[in-house]
């Protein structure tokens, strides 16, 4: 039985869409979830509507924010969603990052230090920038305004989620993934003395994301995945870190999104103590909430590549009814939307959700 229908007859039908969100993140009872996607959320569909891409987009905040409404305002999401990668960050911290395309996220170019636990050549991570240096500028500076932006523009009538990159794989796009996963196995200590020191930088950044308005953060942790690293390894690599960076606040939530299949690692992401966990497809909607359902707001889990960019619509009416019918609080893409996914995929996702 879908879990949302018993509450549908008590229920007021007069909230708004970030109302319905913000419920959701208490979860608190609801005739049916939001459909509100966390993840990197903007189509070339969205850019041509509203007259804002990539690339000018992930550079400059007034465009940031035009395209980040714009799951909202033209294929009737619940949610505005700012900045669409997660590159920026990196690039503030020395990386060469591509910012050039608009049918393409960023791409890493050049890891600026060097981590080499075959070697034992490191890097000191003392030389990194400041922390107040690395908010001031680049574009976390522009995503920190978007969120401004958004708030001002669009807060009263939708939740406002900004996007950030979790500390693993913020040290990992820093110094190679690669040798971090090696590192792991060959000097864990290494690992974590880089992962500390990258952390404030998460931490500081997810505030400031908090303090421009945003009602959510979404911090994306692919690194962290199941199809990186052993189960057993996730707490000590990011567990413990993301605990610190992506602290709650009151009325102001937190989701962490790790890829591939979450499900051994579920429990412990929840532990970490934010609001939420976004998992992906190929985790089975029903063992994700009989895994941590009630314990945490789950968020998720269409599948991102299909049904909802290679599908048709009628796949992706099953895929959302199915994560429906679970239990899911949110419903999202299990990852970050294609970004040619095809605008009637969309639509088909926001009407099943609400019924139209």
């Amino acid at each position: 039985m879908n879990p949302y229908s018993a509450t549908k007859e008590k229920f007021n039908m007069s909230m708004t869409p970030r109302d319905r969100v913000l419920a959701a993140m208490k979860m608190e009872s609801l005739d049916r979830p939001p459909a509100a996607i966390f993840t990197q959320s903007s189509t070339l569909g969205q850019m041509e509507a509203v007259g804002a891409a990539w690339p000018e987009a992930h550079k400059d905040a007034e465009l940031m924010a035009k395209l980040g409404a714009a799951q909202a305002t033209v294929h009737g999401f619940e949610c505005v969603r700012a900045p669409f990668c997660l590159t920026a960050e990196t690039e503030r911290l020395g990386a060469t990052v591509a910012v050039d395309k608009k049918d393409a996220s960023p791409m890493i170019k050049t890891h600026p230090y060097h981590f080499d636990p075959m070697m034992g050549e490191y890097d000191d991570p003392a030389t990194l920038m400041p922390v107040e240096e690395f908010l001031a500028g680049g574009r976390p500076e522009q995503a920190i305004k978007a969120i401004e932006i958004l708030k001002k523009q669009y807060g009263e009538e939708y939740a406002v989620v900004a996007g950030n990159t979790g500390p693993f794989t913020l040290t990992g796009n820093l110094v190679n993934t690669e040798n971090m996963v090696f590192g792991m196995m060959m000097a864990p200590e290494e690992v974590d003395k880089w992962v500390t020191a990258v952390n404030p930088y998460v931490t500081a950044y997810t505030q400031a994301l908090m303090d421009a308005g945003a009602d959510v953060v979404q911090c994306s942790e692919p690194s962290g995945s199941t199809d990186m690293l052993a189960p057993d390894m996730f707490e000590g690599a990011s567990g413990k870190h993301v605990a610190v960076s992506l602290k709650p606040r009151a009325d102001q939530y937190t989701v962490l999104h790790i890829c591939g299949d979450t499900l051994p690692i579920l429990p412990m992401m929840a532990a970490t103590g934010v609001t939420g966990c976004s998992v992906e497809e190929k985790v089975d909607p029903y063992d994700a909430v009989g895994a941590v359902g009630g314990k945490t707001v789950l968020v998720g889990n269409v599948g991102s590549v299909r049904p909802l960019f290679m599908g048709t619509p009628e796949e992706v009416v099953e895929g959302v009814k199915k994560s429906m019918d679970a239990g899911f609080n949110v419903l999202s893409s299990g990852c970050g939307i294609a970004v040619a996914t095809p605008n009637e995929n969309m639509l088909a996702f926001s009407k099943t959700v609400k019924g139209e």
